[in-house]
């Protein structure tokens, strides 16, 4: 289920330069805030709950995901070059599964770890909340690659889509609307970040039972449709 070579390609083609820039710019960000909210305010376990999930978790972690994700396949589709892909002996569920891994590397090396790093910074993971933030960051990548790896399959305009949910719906909408707040991957994976964290500091309006079921199922079935999808399209340019 896993091929070296779709993999080395897919490395190159998410880090290459231009999303190198963007992947680099969000976690310097992140970092560069939580050593200014660490000098100017000091130690504040509540501060730090809300710096890494009001701009970790809500922003950074999801535009990370967009550009790994879409950019796992997206290009290859845009260009044509997909097909000489799919003319290799490598079964189209294998390329997808391929591309998942990398995307969700990509994702969890520029996601988590700097979460992990500023939760230290602001208040030297007191409470727990760095690695509860770094936890929650983890399996939002899982999600978040599966969802935009399925994007960038079935639509050319994945990043824009990409972007609308991640930045309206999640941030805009999941702060004014109860009911959004539901179909959220942030939510989700906030819900375990409020297991492991201190009482009251985080919070989620998902379940934890129904936030493990619904991060797993979205993961499931957008990496299982978009195999079906790439299968399709493989048939289609063989024809």
């Amino acid at each position: 289920m896993y091929d070296p070579t779709v993999a080395r390609l897919t490395y190159r083609a998410v880090l290459g330069r231009r999303r190198a820039a963007l992947l680099f710019v969000l976690p310097a960000l992140l970092l560069l805030i939580a050593v200014a909210v660490r000098v100017l305010n000091g130690a504040d376990d509540q501060v730090a709950a809300d710096v890494l999930s009001g701009f970790g978790l809500a922003t950074m972690v999801p535009l990370i995901g967009v550009i790994a994700g879409t950019g796992a396949i997206g290009p290859e589709i845009d260009d044509g070059s997909i097909v000489y892909l799919l003319a290799k002996p490598v079964k189209r569920p294998t390329i997808i599964f391929t591309k998942l891994i990398v995307a969700i590397a990509v994702t969890m090396a520029f996601s988590a770890v700097p979460m992990l790093i500023a939760g230290f910074i602001l208040n030297g993971n007191g409470q727990q909340i760095a690695i509860a933030c770094t936890v929650a960051a983890l399996v939002a990548s899982i999600a978040y690659s599966a969802l935009f790896l399925l994007l960038g399959t079935v639509s050319r305009h994945a990043v824009v889509i990409g972007l609308v949910y991640a930045l309206v719906w999640e941030t805009l909408f999941g702060s004014l609307v109860a009911g959004a707040r539901t179909l959220s991957v942030q939510q989700w994976s906030l819900s375990l970040a409020e297991r492991i964290g201190g009482e009251g500091l985080l919070g989620s309006d998902v379940g934890l039972p129904a936030a493990v079921a619904l991060l797993a199922g979205v993961t499931v079935v957008a990496t299982w449709y978009a195999g079906q999808k790439l299968r399709v399209l493989g048939l289609a340019g063989e024809e």
